[in-house]
């Protein structure tokens, strides 16, 4: 089923082809239609958009459109304040809260003339790659349903993929946009750490977290994230005609599923028919990742909940709680030595972009696995599934350089594989225009 885009729906208000009132409405039906199974949405703001539609409408008419989100329903991650509604967290500890003001990051969104359609379900405190673990039960992947739509934004990516909204807002503290993006067959976007605004966001690790949208097509990432950024004039660089891009097969490529594998050499050839020239490279400290990341991440993720754990413990579910007590754990002097290595990776990664427009690498190195799933083996490999659906995207939240995921094909069984591509630090806007100029050949469907 093809979806309505944002840059297709916004030309149709313009021509008078549709309204504001009737996208509200046929996402509202889309929503009560589908999402009994699959429990992408905590709180459907029905009254709210509906009014809000009526407004955008009557401005339109009167000649005031403000922008290309004007009159756009989308949804948004639980995880983040809007006006006069519960930030729940996916997380019984936060019952009874009732966000007094917009997270700048909804702010800015709302000036764009955006309609916030309702609050997507997640993994607890963004905590987990699975979507499974929340206060208001698992959510499930819209193409197979006993299937994980990955997390921790997996309401996010199931609401667009769905077209229960046009698009939405996530967060990503070590894959949290791009995997259920990836699980689900929609575009993600990771920009540079601190591009967008993280206040009024429930924090995860203050050091990991980005804020960063979900759409059907890059077009429709970079529409929503020039209004996001904190940069009231996003600049747009121009790409020299002869792009050279870096594949990482070190570490990146030795675990990878067998139909995974293939769509991706298919994408890499497809790209390089385009006359792009794509270069072996190498992250000489590629194995420090994994134990870098844990140490910042649950150390961050403690002092982020030390206080809450101590009140209310219980409330938790069971393996969030796990995962944020092992936090305990980790000295200040193991911290201080991640974050060293921290900064090896980082140059590292801007080592392998020298004289290179991006890094191009896998999203996800299995398609989204059954649900209650904890193991998974390929070859004779066994890893813990967390560390697996992290181990292509993790690296990217210690150096905050810009990722964008784009869906490449699908396995057998229909379930979507994806590419990512890695940018220059600070340059995001520089990696949509490459990604706008290589989704023909990236995507199959």
């Amino acid at each position: 089923m093809k979806l309505p885009t944002i840059a297709d729906v916004s030309a149709q208000l313009q021509t008078g082809k549709t309204t504001s009132a009737e996208l509200v409405e046929h996402c509202l039906d889309t929503i009560y239609r589908l999402d009994s199974e699959l429990n992408s949405f905590i709180a459907v703001l029905a009254d709210d958009a509906r009014a809000a539609a009526l407004e955008a409408d009557a401005q339109r008419a009167n000649g005031k459109t403000v922008g290309p989100l004007h009159g756009i329903p989308i949804s948004v991650k639980d995880l983040i304040d809007l006006r006069g509604t519960p930030t729940t967290a996916a997380s019984r500890v936060r019952t009874g809260h009732l966000a007094s003001a917009d997270a700048q990051v909804l702010a800015r969104l709302r000036r764009a003339g955006v309609i916030f359609i309702g609050k997507c379900n997640l993994h607890e405190f963004a905590f987990g790659t699975t979507g499974e673990d929340s206060a208001f039960g698992l959510t499930r992947n819209p193409h197979v349903p006993g299937h994980m739509p990955g997390g921790s934004s997996s309401g996010s990516a199931v609401s667009v993929a769905t077209g229960m909204a046009l698009a939405s807002v996530g967060t990503d503290t070590g894959g949290s946009v791009r995997i259920p993006a990836a699980a689900c067959g929609v575009v993600g976007l990771k920009p540079s750490f601190g591009e967008v605004s993280c206040e009024g966001v429930v924090p995860l690790a203050r050091t990991l977290d980005h804020v960063g949208p979900l759409g059907i097509t890059v077009a429709d990432v970079d529409i929503l994230y020039r209004a996001m950024q904190d940069s009231d004039s996003p600049v747009r660089d121009k790409l020299t005609k002869n792009v050279r891009l870096g594949l990482p097969r070190q570490y990146f490529l030795d675990i990878l599923d067998g139909e995974v594998r293939a769509v991706f050499d298919a994408t890499i050839d497809r790209v390089r028919k385009t006359g792009c020239l794509i270069e072996t490279v190498e992250i000489a400290y590629a194995a420090e990742i994994r134990k870098t990341y844990l140490y910042t991440q649950l150390r961050e993720a403690f002092d982020a909940h030390a206080n809450m754990l101590k009140k209310h413990a219980s409330a938790y579910t069971p393996n969030v709680r796990e995962r944020l007590e092992l936090g305990r754990s980790v000295s200040d002097a193991d911290y201080t030595r991640a974050q060293l290595t921290r900064d090896v990776l980082r140059a590292q990664v801007d080592m392998a972009l020298e004289e290179r427009q991006a890094l191009i690498l896998p999203t996800l190195p299995i398609p989204a696995p059954p649900l209650g799933v904890t193991e998974v083996t390929i070859g004779d490999h066994t890893s813990d599934l967390r560390s697996l659906m992290l181990r292509q995207t993790q690296l990217f939240n210690l150096t905050g350089h810009p990722v964008i995921s784009i869906p490449c094909g699908e396995t057998s069984d229909g379930l979507p594989c994806a590419v990512q591509l890695v940018g220059h630090l600070g340059k995001t806007n520089r990696l949509l225009s490459l990604a706008s100029r290589y989704e023909p050949s990236i995507r199959t469907i």
